[in-house]
């Protein structure tokens, strides 16, 4: 056979060096150029924090005070959208219309805030989520020098499925740790909490566990009640120990996508744990805060960046 015309393995290349192979490290890529959306507030778009194997890049938006007063603390917002689709910088349409937007309002109060992209269900199923999430934590603190922030005040906060990956992430990322950046707070707005009970939540015959379809059964891999471990994996409700840092549930009394007991669920186990908890259920609200007035929707803001605050101020 000629030589020209002999296969060639890659993976047996004579001396070929692989780690030439491997994606740059985010740690060390350059940050985006700044935008500035409002006076006082800087805007990174895009950021590269994780190149998965096998997936797209990740990245996040990061929402800067100018000028800072020293190291500023974050808030790590996680978009909701069911974990199969959604925005990394939209907080649901009750918010789209606010000018100056809610990230910028945080940045103006002094604190900073990450909008990060994560797999979605397409793409990966559960804990790749949880990977990504705990991945953007310990680029935070790789780059806390770069960015102006301080790794040791972050909170997270999602809404629905990203209030779901935000508890998940906080209370299994370790606490303290010199590698990820120190989680000091969580807040979630509607979240489901116990994948294991939905359908005990649900008005009967709303919920079907079996379901392969459900948006639950997508990010596992299979139907809840086919799959009880790792439906117990993915419940913040039964990841609750004592180390949890704070948290602020939020949750409309009338959600009929994820109901409110889903909410009640995780304060109980927070409670039982002696973790402090505010639990907030929100009178007439449904999911994404509809039904509510534009004051109600301004007071579960202002509530969320009033707790946003404390943990940040190492309070």
């Amino acid at each position: 056979m000629p030589e020209h015309d002999v296969p060639v393995n890659p993976d047996r290349g004579p001396g070929f060096p692989r780690d030439l192979l491997a994606p740059p490290d985010p740690g060390h890529l350059p940050l985006p150029s700044p935008a500035r959306p409002v006076p006082g507030v800087r805007l990174l778009r895009g950021a590269v924090y994780a190149v998965p194997d096998g997936a797209r890049p990740l990245e996040t938006d990061l929402w800067l005070p100018e000028p800072a007063r020293g190291a500023v603390p974050v808030a790590v917002f996680v978009h909701g959208g069911a974990w199969r689709t959604g925005l990394r910088d939209d907080l649901g349409p009750r918010f789209r219309h606010w000018r100056p937007g809610p990230f910028a309002r945080l940045a103006l109060s002094g604190v900073a805030v990450a909008c990060p992209d994560y797999r979605l269900s397409g793409e990966a199923r559960h804990p790749a989520q949880l990977d990504d999430l705990r991945a953007l934590l310990v680029w935070l603190r790789d780059r806390a020098g770069d960015l102006g922030i301080d790794p040791d005040r972050v909170v997270l906060w999602g809404e629905s499925a990203g209030g779901h990956l935000a508890a998940l992430t906080a209370l299994t990322v370790p606490h303290g740790s010199a590698g990820p950046a120190t989680v000091r707070g969580c807040v979630t707005w509607y979240a489901p909490t116990d994948l294991t009970r939905l359908a005990e939540d649900h008005p009967p015959g709303r919920f079907d566990p079996h379901d392969p379809a459900t948006f639950e059964a997508l990010l596992l891999g299979a139907a809840p009640a086919d799959a009880p471990g790792p439906a117990r994996d993915a419940s913040p409700a039964l990841r609750v120990t004592p180390q949890a840092p704070p948290f602020l549930v939020l949750h409309g009394t009338r959600d009929e996508l994820v109901p409110c007991a889903q909410g009640e669920r995780l304060a109980e186990a927070l409670r039982a744990a002696r973790v402090p908890v505010d639990h907030v259920p929100v009178p007439g609200a449904n999911h994404l805060w509809a039904g509510l007035t534009e004051d109600g929707v301004e007071r579960c803001f202002a509530r969320t960046a009033a707790f946003l605050a404390r943990p940040c101020a190492g309070g």
